[in-house]
């Protein structure tokens, strides 16, 4: 037998003639670098250890819900039998699979008391998109054409209005009182024929709950249009207050926020659908179903002929519908309701301990959601230190800045989100930083001007590449 120390490792690579032009072929070897294994190791683990995320630092991303997803949803998710599985394998050879994905349409449908859910949607926006196109083809399908107009609210989420001109809708949009509820009258103003619904976040971006939604629901209802419920802060009432009791008709749900899957940088994401029973025809393809005989199968065109049909290829990111499927059954029922519990309550104690030490809230005399939002419009005109100066100099401590300028309606505002996975101790930290920058703020308003001091890139000039627009590589 051939020893070990007898192989020969210096064997000359094998090449093939590939028949290609020498005007085509390289004269000089590449000018790669030649580094050993460690180094390569120690290269991309000091590049990542430079990342903001959240193993690594308190994220309080407002509107994102950036909270730890524990690994055994990933690992369950990650297992051969799902992760080699070839989409268009047929449904009979995959109903461990289709079982799961039926499991998790029945347990969100409980958390939002809808009629039925669709998984399909890859992302948020695209789930948005799937909602409203279900509310035009409701009144479509009910001979009523001319309701072209979506009313949105001034606090909405960005991607609200886009989602609403791309299914052919006008907007409107409405204003919000200064204690950060809807203004009643302006609704029923705008309310009329023409108007096809409302899309709404409940609590919204403002950090509230809007507490006139049953008389918003009634009034819109009674004028003939649905409610849409953008599921981006669902966190904050998961397993307590349900979309589809509140009066919603349809929504969407970030599986990627609130059910276990880490997001950034442009996904993974998965936007699925639920909806009342009166647009349960209309929810895209494919869905799961059960037949009698206990097995499972895909519902196509010929099931649901008035779905909007298909927004993906297959079945839409399975390996994040199944994170939230292993995610809700690990947390239970009991589970969910601690979700946000926790979440509303951390909320809470930040949202006080940074008033004390000196913050402004933007709704002081209201209580916070899973989220709040705070102004330094004081600051920006004692000292000229604005919300950007605060976020950056955030970084110089570990921290990842909060979301800022949105919703642009409340000036100089930090929305802040901490979700139920943060400790005290966290919590305590980010306070006794953000009293640490207001009183530099105060102090040495040069040093947030000139923030974050301590990353390895400063301040960039966030605007320089849209004032010198390069289409074209130089030569």
């Amino acid at each position: 037998m051939e020893s070990i120390f007898e192989l020969d490792h210096h064997r000359e690579p094998v090449t093939a003639d590939l028949d290609i032009p020498a005007a085509l072929c390289r004269q000089h070897p590449l000018d790669l670098p030649n580094p050993s294994e460690l180094e390569v190791l120690r290269h991309y683990t000091q590049l990542s250890q430079r990342n903001f995320a959240i193993d690594t630092h308190f994220y309080p991303l407002g509107s994102c819900t950036m909270k730890y997803n524990p690994r055994i949803a990933h690992r369950l998710a990650n297992l051969p039998g799902f992760a080699d599985i070839h989409p268009a394998t047929p449904a009979q050879a995959q109903q461990g699979l289709l079982h799961l994905l039926w499991d998790l349409q029945n347990g969100l449908a409980e958390l939002t008391q809808m009629a039925a859910v669709s998984l399909t949607p890859a992302a948020g926006a695209q789930g948005e998109l799937a909602g409203v196109a279900m509310i035009r083809a409701y009144h479509h399908a009910r001979g009523d054409f001319q309701r072209r107009r979506m009313l949105i609210p001034s606090a909405a989420h960005g991607t609200n209005p886009a989602s609403a001109r791309m299914a052919g809708f006008t907007v409107t949009e409405l204003p919000t009182r200064a204690d950060g509820d809807l203004e009643l009258a302006a609704l029923e103003r705008e309310l009329g024929p023409d108007v096809a619904g409302i899309m709404l976040t409940n609590p919204s971006t403002l950090g509230v709950f809007e507490r006139q939604i049953e008389t918003i629901a009634e009034r819109v209802h009674q004028a003939g249009a649905l409610l849409y419920y953008d599921g981006a802060n669902f966190n904050a009432i998961l397993g307590r207050v349900a979309p589809g009791r509140m009066g919603f008709d349809v929504m969407h749900l970030n599986l990627h926020k609130t059910f276990a899957t880490p997001h950034g940088g442009g996904g993974p994401g998965s936007g699925a659908v639920a909806a009342a029973a009166h647009l349960e025809p209309f929810l895209p393809l494919p869905r799961v179903q059960r037949e009698q005989d206990g097995r499972w199968r895909w519902l196509g065109r010929a099931d649901r002929p008035q779905s909007i049909g298909r927004l993906n290829a297959y079945a839409g990111q399975i390996g994040v519908l199944l994170r939230a499927q292993a995610y809700l059954r690990r947390l239970g029922r009991a589970g969910v309701k601690r979700v946000s519990s926790y979440a509303v309550l951390n909320a809470n104690y930040l949202l006080k301990e940074l008033q004390r030490v000196g913050y402004r809230a933007a709704f002081p005399q209201r209580r916070a959601s899973h989220e709040f939002l705070l102004t330094v419009e004081d600051l920006h005109q004692q000292t000229g230190v604005r919300a950007l100066d605060v976020a950056k100099r955030l970084l110089d401590f570990g921290i990842y800045a909060p979301t800022i300028y949105f919703p642009q309606l409340v000036p100089e505002c930090l929305l802040i989100e901490p979700t139920e996975t943060e400790s005290k101790a966290t919590l305590d930290r980010f306070v006794a930083v953000m009293a640490q920058i207001r009183q530099e703020a105060l102090e040495q308003p040069e040093l947030l001007k000139g923030a974050p001091q301590r990353l390895d890139l400063g301040r960039l000039d966030e605007a320089w590449a849209a004032r010198h627009l390069q289409l074209v590589q130089e030569r």
